[in-house]
């Protein structure tokens, strides 16, 4: 055999080739077993997924919603705007998002959540069946990562189909993926394209396939551009090992690798339109919080191998009995070869040591150090497992000695686990399932380990096997599913609530000539794209930093540390940013921590300029500083003094400096002197409780810590009796602070419609917009600047009476400078990045063109030179 080709000594037959091959006239060409070990692998994954939920009774097989966390609040509502855009029922289009943040960068968001070629299926269902849509795509995809896997590990080395299968359906249902990625579902493109990216090196050493391999890199890299790097680090990790393993020449092994990094790099090249408008768009993001890398104890880490563990914030590596107990007894199977053998644990011991390194853990992110979850990486290892214990599987089942040896260090782990509180805490199902798993994957192994083994033993093995696999994998998603929904806030699927929210929007709804703001009393952090409208409301890991500092400068709210802004119930703010028509909810009854009440979900308008306003004296060249007072902030952008700020004076069980500086814990009351008959607001940033107008106003709600997760938003109480007495009682249900200086403010309804009929006459006579173009008709002799009711994100473009000038800023919102002659005004938005992101997409696909085209001129002039007739057709 030549020892040069990975289909010698250490691969053995490639089912690629030999098995698909003619067997001579009037034989049928052979089944490949890949087909049958990756339909067995889907199969099996879909069927313990789904039955999995039955067990938790979870959406859609049971009562409690599966929309937790970020799954609710982002990612579901971004299909649903997808949904919208492919139906043409949305409010922008690929480059702007009208809809949320009072505009915002859309295709930044779509690389990073619903640029899958499977989220295109939400198309098909109903849309008020959007988190069915989302469900169907999440098994389909699991299901496909397992099928890619067990189509890889016989492409790796030939063995028993249902064996790969097998194997296939572990990796897909791994601790990472049913801890993480099953409510992160555009991480499942990352599980998928693992196995993908394997099998691309596979075709890089053959000299095979080169133009798929492109398309694959390309579409995985567009699925999602973060699980796909860290896909692309493992991939090429398997490579090298594998071109060590078959002692291929240095200088072949050479041309492979650059075969690889030219498929690689061309596949990236056609994806940067994308990818580089992403990464560019997390530079001018909100920052967030930051975070630092902190590694797990070695216990938790082990306890993660064991099924029905669960942690959000330790690695999820938990592949099965059957692949654990396979990859333990690699080591130990001496018909592998030493240098599989080697090879293969250490690498997956490296990659685990890898894991726990601060510097390593920060290259497997990209370099830039996650929030939430530090082990985003670790289904590479879960791959790493699989594979190595399809290596001890494929060579022969492991023998007895190999077996006592895996059981023993099966043994040990579970004995360092045992001491973890992930263990502890769910001591009654997690030891009964990894008992019954280790019986039936050591059962299954042992009856393949007997010599001669008649069929009826194998069929017996592979029933414990798959029966032992299914069980356990049941059982943890099942478990993970159920603590999950314990330990993080959830949202509740699609239902009345939506649906009246929804049909008070569109009965309101008339963008662009105003805004209509589907409600302060938020169902999920993207409102608007879920049920319409265009709010304040946008919950997104590119929030901008613009739309985040001007929304907190107006006394806005957010959670999730500033990436999650909520709506800002002010007529101030409202006529700042044309909101007409405001639909107010009842508090949301799948909260059961808010006050509860019912009602129905109504509409209140206001008259409120157009979108683009004319501003005498307004700056345009520089961005203008806010103020700390969030009402004097307000009256900036307004162009008028509408508020009066009372001198306020604390009292209760806590006097002075301890409201004003310290954390509230008691009863307080603020009092206060106002003009009878104006609004009070209240702004509070850092308290957390309610605050009530006298002893009868409504009860209005502020959340926040002293964190800065949780920032509360300005709130109206009510209006200021006949006395002008204010008397605001605050009831704190937690450590909080009152601001020192004016933390209530007392609007003149008056003067505010005063500045607004100003704004009106003004303003522009008609606003169309359309995606990222925006354009306005000016009444005739406007001077000064336009101002458009939109955030100053990056990339917008303008022109006012046709000559071309830049677009400015002035607190936060676009402004153009107009020219003595300006009637019109026309802003078109650019997407950072676009341009380079294009032109190196450009690049990719001519070097593409010119790889597979020169060769092929090349063959066909060889063919005519040497007076060949050519078989070109």
């Amino acid at each position: 055999m030549n020892r040069t080709t990975l289909t010698g000594r250490e691969q053995g037959v490639n089912p690629a080739r030999g098995d698909e091959r003619e067997a001579g006239p009037g034989r049928r060409r052979s089944v490949d077993p890949r087909w049958a070990a990756a339909l067995l692998a889907a199969v099996l994954t879909t069927v313990a997924f789904c039955a999995a939920d039955v067990v938790a009774r979870s959406y859609p097989f049971g009562p409690r919603t599966r929309n937790v966390n970020d799954l609710g609040n982002q990612y579901v509502p971004f299909h649903a705007h997808l949904w919208d855009l492919l139906h043409g029922r949305a409010d922008g289009g690929l480059l702007v998002n009208w809809q949320s943040g009072y505009g915002s960068s859309f295709l930044p968001d779509l690389g990073t959540y619903v640029s899958s070629p499977f989220a295109l299926l939400v198309a098909v269902f109903p849309r008020d069946e959007i988190d069915l849509a989302v469900y169907t795509i999440t098994v389909l995809k699991t299901a496909v990562a397992g099928a890619a896997m067990a189509w890889l590990l016989l492409s790796l080395r030939r063995g028993r189909w249902w064996g790969a299968g097998l194997l296939g359906a572990s990796y897909a249902l791994c601790g990472w993926s049913l801890a993480l990625a099953t409510f992160n579902p555009m991480w499942l493109d990352g599980l998928i394209a693992l196995p993908l990216f394997c099998l691309i090196g596979e075709w890089a050493t053959a000299g095979r396939r080169p133009l798929l391999g492109v398309l694959i890199v390309a579409l995985a890299w567009i699925a999602n551009f973060y699980t796909a790097y860290m896909a692309t680090l493992g991939a090429a990790l398997v490579l090298l090992l594998r071109l060590v393993l078959a002692e291929v020449p240095w200088r072949r092994a050479l041309a492979v690798v650059g075969r690889a990094a030219v498929t690689v790099a061309l596949g990236i090249g056609l994806a940067a339109p994308l990818v580089v408008v992403v990464y560019v768009g997390t530079k001018h993001s909100y920052p967030g919080r930051e975070s630092q890398f902190v590694p797990v104890t070695t216990r938790d880490l082990l306890a993660r191998l064991l099924p029905t563990t669960y942690n959000y914030s330790s690695p999820g590596l938990y592949v099965g009995m059957a692949a654990l107990l396979l990859a333990l007894a690699l080591p130990f199977h001496r018909a592998v070869p030493v240098r599989v053998r080697a090879g293969w644990t250490t690498l997956v011991l490296a990659v685990a040591l890898s894991l726990q390194w601060a510097p390593t853990s920060l290259a497997w992110h990209a370099f830039a150090v996650p929030n939430g979850s530090s082990y985003r990486q670790a289904f590479v290892l879960c791959a790493l497992l699989v594979i190595a214990g399809w290596h001890a599987l494929a060579y022969g089942p492991p023998n007895w000695r190999a077996l006592g040896a895996a059981a023993v260090l099966l043994a040990l782990v579970a004995a360092v686990a045992s001491r973890s509180v992930m263990t502890r805490q769910h001591t009654h199902h997690t030891w009964p399932v990894v008992l019954l798993a280790v019986a039936g994957a050591l059962a299954g192994l042992a009856l393949l380990a007997v010599k001669n083994g008649r069929p009826a033993l194998v069929g017996l093995a592979a029933m414990l096997l798959i029966g032992a696999q299914f069980g356990e994998s049941a059982a943890t998603a099942a478990v993970s599913t159920r603590v999950r929904l314990n330990m993080m806030d959830d949202y509740a699927t699609w239902g009345d609530r939506q649906q009246r929210q929804a049909d008070a929007v569109a009965s309101a709804d008339d963008w662009p000539a105003y805004r209509t703001e589907p409600g302060r009393d938020q169902t999920v952090a993207n409102d608007p794209m879920m049920v319409g409208g265009q709010g304040s409301q946008y919950y997104s890991s590119l929030t901008s930093d613009v739309l985040g500092r001007t929304l907190a400068a107006l006394g806005g709210g957010w959670t999730s540390h500033g990436r999650s802004l909520q709506s800002l119930d002010n007529p101030v703010t409202d006529a700042v940013f044309s909101v007409g028509a405001r639909v107010h909810n009842p508090p949301d009854p799948h909260q059961t921590w808010l006050p509860q009440g019912g009602g129905p979900s109504t509409v209140t308008r206001e008259d409120v300029p157009p979108l683009v306003t004319v501003r005498a004296n307004a700056p345009h060249t520089t961005p203008a500083a806010f103020g700390k007072s969030p009402y004097r902030n307000q009256e900036l952008l307004l162009g008028a003094r509408v508020y009066t700020l009372p001198t306020t004076t604390p009292g209760g069980e806590q006097q002075g400096d301890e409201v004003r500086g310290r954390p509230v814990r008691g009863k307080q009351t603020l009092t206060a002197h106002c003009r009878a008959g104006s609004e009070v607001f209240l702004w509070a940033p850092q308290y957390a409780g309610t605050a009530r107008l006298g002893t009868d106003g409504p009860q209005k709600l502020f959340r926040s810590d002293l964190e800065g997760s949780k920032r509360a938003a300005m709130q109206p109480l009510g209006t200021v009796p006949a006395s002008g007495e204010v008397r605001i009682e605050l009831t704190p249900n937690q450590p909080g602070r009152v601001p020192a200086q004016g933390p209530v403010g007392c609007l003149d309804t008056a003067h505010l419609r005063t500045a607004v009929q100003h704004l009106k006459s003004t303003g522009a006579t008609k606003v169309t917009v359309s995606d990222g173009t925006l354009h306005a008709q000016l009444p005739a002799g406007s001077k000064g600047t336009a101002v458009v009711a939109a955030p100053r994100i990056a990339g917008w473009r303008c022109s006012a009476g046709g000559a071309e000038v830049a677009a400015g800023e002035f607190y936060g919102l676009i402004a153009v400078p107009l020219g003595a002659s300006a009637t019109s005004l026309t802003c078109t938005f650019h997407p950072p990045g676009l341009r380079l992101g294009a032109a190196v997409g450009g690049v990719s696909l001519l070097t593409l063109i010119l790889l597979g085209t020169v060769p092929a001129l090349r063959r066909r002039t060889a063919v005519r030179s040497a007076g060949l007739p050519s078989t070109a057709h």
